[in-house]
């Protein structure tokens, strides 16, 4: 709002083949969903504005550049190509946005945001948004400013108050049958399942498409046509799961997400808690469940000590073993906070699984301190 303000009091058009606000995202989606907002809050404003970004044709984009723009949305790669062809300068540039500057930099797009920031002129204005930010990553980004002020809304790894968290501890090749059975016995109907690779997504649709489960997914590889079809259809309720890549849908505002699945764990703990508060928004409440395999264990304590609590247990039976308690120990600072409501999907203590060796989970009963009798 404060940038569609300030250029709104702007009698001059933008020269040819330049911007007065640069706005540089790390996706497709997320570029798409930036401008998007522009064109909401800007409908009555002389402001113009351009979208871009790969996996489209260029003739438009060089076409809607050409003519000059006040707000230019981008995802750094094909904004380099414009730069590249010689139809857009950011000479002009008054005001820099990076939203999502921690992906931005840590994958794979440092060496293009450094040939952006070199022609950019010296006096402008800064505005970097994340949802997470790591240390070194933030040592990098604070490289780029100038006498920074740093905002934070709410404090570093904090996970949301109304998601109800619980882990499964299952070995991988039981991970797909697991999923599938929580999806066809529980109330689920918008699920996001997070998996580490673009292959790993894939062979999770496949599974659940084989099961009549309403399933696409984004990532990578996918087009930017098949990326939007699965969009629209999660947000329509027309699929039931999506599945995506950190990267893919880092960013993407979906209302109404039910369930958050870590199919797989991240490597970086913020990760997790950027995953589970894709549910549980604008005050209403969401199931967050992990699945966890031996080898993984070492990448829970890091997230148990990051959010500085212990996730739930929760047992299926697909459940393996479960480490000892010393073994999730979340630190000196951290501290367990209980949990005052279950997941919708869990039975209470004492019933049976429905359903034979794939019926639901219920919750491990919770020990005493020091050992003891089931409480």
């Amino acid at each position: 709002m404060p940038i569609l303000d300030r250029l709104s009091k702007l009698k001059a058009r933008p020269d040819r083949g330049t911007c007065r606000a640069l706005i540089l995202s790390p996706t497709r989606e997320l570029a798409a969903q930036i401008g998007e907002s522009f064109r909401t809050y800007g409908k009555f404003l002389r402001v113009s504005q351009a979208t871009v970004f790969g996996g489209v044709s260029i003739g438009n984009q060089i076409r809607a550049v050409g003519n000059g723009v006040d707000v230019l949305i981008a995802t750094p790669g094909r904004l380099v190509d414009l730069i590249d062809r010689r139809v857009l300068s950011l000479a002009k540039v008054e005001i820099l946005v990076l939203d999502e500057v921690d992906q931005m930099l840590d994958l794979g797009f440092i060496h293009a945001i450094r040939k952006i920031t070199a022609l950019l002129p010296a006096k402008r204005q800064n505005l970097f948004f994340s949802a997470t930010m790591p240390k070194e990553i933030a040592g990098l980004a604070a490289a780029l400013l100038r006498d920074p002020v740093r905002v934070e809304i709410t404090p570093r790894a904090t996970t949301a108050e109304r998601v109800n968290q619980s882990i499964i501890h299952v070995e991988t090749r039981n991970k797909l049958a697991l999923l599938i059975n929580l999806l066809e016995q529980n109330a689920m109907p918008r699920t996001l399942v997070f998996t580490r690779t673009k292959h790993g997504a894939d062979k999770v649709v496949k599974g659940l498409i084989q099961k009549r489960i309403e399933t696409a997914a984004i990532h990578g590889n996918k087009s930017q046509s098949q990326r939007e079809r699965a969009l629209a259809g999660f947000k329509s309720s027309r699929l039931r799961v999506l599945v995506a890549t950190d990267i893919a849908a880092r960013g993407i505002d979906i209302d109404g997400v039910s369930h958050v699945v870590n199919y797989d764990l991240p490597f970086v703990p913020d990760s997790y808690v950027h995953r589970i508060g894709r549910t549980a928004r604008a005050g209403a409440s969401g199931e967050a469940v992990a699945f966890c395999d031996h080898e993984e264990r070492p990448l829970l304590r890091d997230i148990e000590r990051t959010i500085r609590q212990q996730i739930p247990v929760t047992q299926h039976a697909m459940s393996i073993a479960t480490p000892e308690p010393n073994e999730r120990s979340v630190g000196a600072q951290g501290h367990h906070r209980p949990q005052q409501n279950q997941p919708s999907w869990r039975k209470k203590p004492g019933q049976k699984p429905q359903g034979g060796a794939h019926g639901k989970w219920r919750p491990k009963q919770q020990q005493r301190q020091g050992g003891g009798q089931p409480r």
